[in-house]
């Protein structure tokens, strides 16, 4: 699926860039998993110290700086970090340094707030469709490519969910802070080992108390839940101060939004109310499929667009799960192979193989009116997140996924800065932790992430060298060594 645009110079760069750097094992994140009130840093946060690229007061000098707001990229910028916070942002020479704070100059690379993931399961689906949880590499590569907070939107294994949360906030593992979700809420229908068979309104409510109370934040709805189970699971969620998103397709997103859902999943993918087939609680197959000539600006789509918007409902981008089903896309990034396990390397690039030779599921058409859909939403006055969806057919692992991502919301026709944006603040926004995360600014926390070049230039997020997280710089390219060759099985 994380196929990514050839631009064989600045491999080849790359390549050289990548040899000359050690390789080791292992980071540490200090996060909070509910961050409502403010960071608290992790317990043992030393216990991690060989992939600790910085440590302590800094100000990062030189800097270009794409700040997340959506405003345009400045260059010659100093960022001070004192203790978890930025304290202090401006043109270089303007920012006093207070003493006893070390100056890295960062001069030619370029500053963006930490990845906020929407869409960021704590497992993984490999080639052949086996998911696998990753309390190991999962967490340390999404923290590894930039991704500082995430969402996880479905579990398949809520309690190894909740207990990976807790080693993270407490000091024990290596990862991002994780909004966790309670198991996926679908219908009778769904032929799901995994998922919440939902056989009445009643059964919903119970489920939702039960996981609220156990420490999940979110639930997500799937693809054969009624919409009376729907209502159910979002009016109990919202009296128990918990939300919820959805993965649509029996429902369509009108009849969700006034149902009260929080947050809708996939685009254009997950929308069935513009099949003319449609019938009430009723998932009609391949329907995304006839969308190609669908008018995003003509009046149904612009109905669906300002009831979420007056709604507040907002929307989250996951194309590059869909991308390997696209025929003749080009071919997945090299990195993709390398961290994955040799086994399931070998069942993804079979399937790329494939795909790329015409024999693809999603017709290009259709992949590019979703692409345009979105940007609709957001020319529309709608909140567009993103995240990586790890599932599908095992292009997309965590981290390197949501990088791709960035690529494509590019080709969607979104500007640097704006891609930025949906991927930190938006996503912050949407988890309702944006007075503290999703932007480089003083007083915010200090999340973000150092790239080793000149972003808007370069046009992807390979050259991740440290990830900030409250604070304390990882070694991105540390970490990535410690977690290659065996994404997929650990």
């Amino acid at each position: 699926m994380s196929e990514h645009l050839d631009r064989p110079a600045a491999g080849a760069r790359r390549n050289a860039r990548s040899e000359a750097r050690p390789c080791l094992v292992a980071l540490l994140a200090a996060a909070l998993a509910l961050p409502v009130a403010g960071p608290t840093p992790a317990a043992g946060q030393d216990r991690f110290d060989e992939f600790v690229a910085s440590r302590g007061d800094v100000a990062l000098t030189g800097a270009k700086l794409i700040d997340g707001t959506g405003a345009p990229a400045r260059s010659g910028q100093t960022i001070v970090i004192r203790g978890d916070r930025i304290t202090a942002v401006g043109p270089d020479g303007s920012v006093e340094i207070p003493a006893g704070v070390r100056t890295m100059d960062v001069s030619g690379q370029t500053v963006i707030p930490g990845l906020v993931g929407l869409h960021n399961h704590s497992y993984y689906t490999g080639g052949n469709g086996r998911a696998a949880q990753l309390p190991l590499s999962g967490p340390r590569l999404y923290l590894a490519s930039g991704v500082t907070t995430i969402r996880t939107t479905g579990a398949q294994q809520p309690y190894a969910e909740l207990n990976l949360k807790r080693e993270i906030d407490e000091g024990r593992a290596i990862g991002p802070a994780i909004f966790a979700t309670g198991p996926y809420l679908t219908g009778e229908q769904s032929t799901s080992a995994t998922m919440t068979e939902l056989a009445s309104p009643e059964q919903a409510r119970r489920v939702v108390r039960y996981w609220a109370e156990e420490g999940v934040s979110w639930f997500k709805a799937y693809t054969w839940i009624s919409r009376a189970e729907l209502g159910a699971a979002i009016d109990e969620a919202h009296s128990l101060g918990v939300k919820v998103t959805a993965h649509l397709c029996s429902v369509g997103y009108r009849e969700a939004v006034a149902l009260g859902i929080d947050n809708l999943e996939h685009g254009l993918f997950a929308n069935s109310e513009y099949d003319p087939g449609k019938q009430p609680d009723d998932c009609p197959s391949g329907f995304s499929a006839r969308y190609a000539d669908l008018d995003v600006r003509g009046p149904e789509v612009q109905a669906t667009f300002r009831d979420m918007i007056d709604h507040g409902v907002p929307m989250t981008s996951t194309l590059v799960v869909y991308e390997i089903s696209v025929s003749g896309r080009p071919p997945i990034d090299e990195r993709v192979y390398e961290m994955l396990a040799p086994e399931i390397a070998a069942e993804v690039r079979a399937i790329a193989l494939d795909r790329r030779a015409g024999r693809g599921a999603i017709d290009p058409a259709v992949f590019a009116k979703a692409m345009e859909y979105e940007r609709a939403f957001v020319e529309a006055g709608g909140l567009l997140a993103a995240g990586v969806d790890p599932t599908g057919y095992g292009a997309a692992p965590p981290g390197l996924g949501d990088q791709r991502n960035y690529e494509l919301l590019l080709e969607a026709g979104f500007t640097a800065p704006e891609v930025v944006q949906i991927m930190s603040l938006n996503g912050a926004r949407v988890l309702g932790i944006d007075d503290a995360y999703g932007t480089v600014e003083a007083g915010k926390v200090a999340d973000l992430v150092l790239i080793d070049a000149d972003l808007e230039s370069e046009g992807d997020l390979h050259d991740v060298s440290i990830v900030f997280r409250h604070g304390i710089g990882w070694d991105s390219h540390k970490l990535m060594d410690s977690v290659r060759g065996i994404v997929g099985i650990r």
